[in-house]
């Protein structure tokens, strides 16, 4: 399940159609089918049911907290890598007892802020990071839980921007220096480690990078346990990939079996931080044809929504499903186009080369697979409105987070006080300054 199928000739989100939101909640819009998210949990919960396994969901994937909220209901965590994604997590109802906070660049503040809440662990990055977490954590009379992040030298096999497990990546420890981390660690009287993370990247569609990165692991686990540092539990991590296009991830059950074979006899707890896979397919960015431009060059479906509103297509040049909210009747002729937006970049393009109906102004497209780094993404980039979210769960839906326009993007905006109008002038220019030339 997605949540989005065709009914009587028109795009269904559970049993909503898709044009009723986008007639009231504007377009560009974020629909997510709550079902499908709980679905998707519940796929890789229960292949995991015989392990101790605590799922942290990878809050930057979609951090909305109508999402947090309905994946802690269903016993999920929290992955997160900042102090407001701790702050949002908390406000959507996730314990401290199952947020683990990772990231480069933990800040004293952040620190503090975990530290108080007594968060399950920190993932922490460098021992630059050990050492001013053991003092911040000292500082506050306490001691701070951590999981070392290695760095196992595995490519992840996805697009290059989103690896990050390969020597020369800027995330963790070096496998090969792990165990004087550890030992360092378990000097420090304001650390306590209690465990092994590691995350090679995102999407990646093969068992085999996730195999050797855990093999790994598991190894050091164990080296590290007959040296006397009693670890609890590994942090495998996420990045599980969702079908864009052609690629056939492999199933909750497979991974649960090359989990359950590696750590068999040791006896240690499970975190996993999945994101997209979770919430990926699980989102539609619905968007209206402003009008359809041809040429000799070529031919163009001038849209709404672009990649202030969707930066994934211009960022890793990834490929979304575009198709029409109306169902094409078998047999409609199709035309080759490229789907573009209103941002003044040639990088705004959300799809190349696509074969849709003869869509003209007015009529809607819906850009599949969006729930995961869609809105989350979103950018106040060339002052357009900020699409709305909207939440469907049956034959019910909620707009989850309203459109900005643009006069509340500048709002908070301050002109300092040389720079105000002259009494009586316009605020739009045309009289000038008392000073002169």
């Amino acid at each position: 399940m997605n949540g989005f199928s065709y009914r009587r000739g028109e795009l269904f989100a559970e049993e909503v159609p898709v044009a009723e939101i986008a007639a009231v909640a504007g377009t560009p819009v974020y629909v997510y089918s709550a079902g499908a998210v709980r679905e998707r949990f519940r796929a890789y919960a229960g292949a995991f049911a015989d392990l101790p396994v605590l799922f942290c969901y990878a809050v930057k994937a979609n951090p909305h907290l109508a999402i947090l909220r309905l994946l802690s209901a269903e016993g999920a965590g929290a992955d997160t890598v900042s102090g407001g994604e701790i702050a949002r997590a908390l406000a959507a109802g996730v314990p401290p007892s199952r947020i683990v906070f990772a990231g480069v660049a933990k800040t004293d503040g952040e620190m503090r802020l975990g530290l108080h809440h007594r968060i399950l662990q920190f993932n922490v990055e460098s021992l630059e990071e050990l050492e001013r977490l053991d003092a911040v954590a000292r500082e506050a009379d306490t001691r701070a839980p951590v999981a070392i992040r290695i760095n196992p030298d595995v490519a992840a096999g996805s697009h290059d921007k989103i690896s990050t497990g390969r020597r020369g990546d800027k995330f963790g420890v070096p496998i090969e220096e792990a165990v004087e981390a550890y030992e360092r660690a378990a000097a420090l009287p304001g650390i306590e480690p209690v465990g092994l993370h590691l995350h090679i990247g995102s999407q990646i569609a093969e068992l085999a990078p996730f195999a050797r990165a855990y093999r790994r692991a598991v190894e050091l686990w164990r080296d590290l346990r007959t040296r006397g540092i009693a670890l609890e539990r590994i942090d495998f991590g996420g990045g599980f990939g969702i079908r864009y296009r052609e690629e056939a991830p492999p199933d909750p059950g497979a991974l649960a079996a090359m989990v359950r074979e590696l750590t068999a006899g040791t006896g240690c707890r499970l975190i996993f931080e999945p994101g997209r896979a979770l919430v990926g397919e699980a989102g539609i960015l619905v968007s209206r044809v402003i009008y359809r431009k041809e040429t000799r060059a070529g031919r163009y479906l001038v849209v709404d929504a672009g990649m202030h509103t969707l930066m994934r297509p211009a960022l890793y040049d990834a490929w979304h499903d575009i198709f029409s909210v109306r169902e094409p009747p078998p047999g409609t002729p199709l035309l080759t186009m490229d789907v573009v937006g209103p941002i003044c970049e040639s990088s705004d393009i959300l799809g190349r080369d696509r074969r849709l109906p003869a869509l003209g102004r007015g009529d809607l497209i819906a850009v599949g697979a969006t729930g995961a780094y869609g809105a989350a993404m979103v950018s106040n980039y060339n002052s357009r409105p900020r699409p709305a979210e909207v939440l469907v769960e049956g034959g019910r839906w909620a707009v989850i987070k309203p459109r900005v326009e643009p006069s509340a993007q500048f709002a908070d905006e301050i002109v300092p006080p040389w720079l105000a109008a002259p009494e009586g002038s316009d605020r739009a220019g045309g009289s000038h300054s008392d000073a002169g030339d």
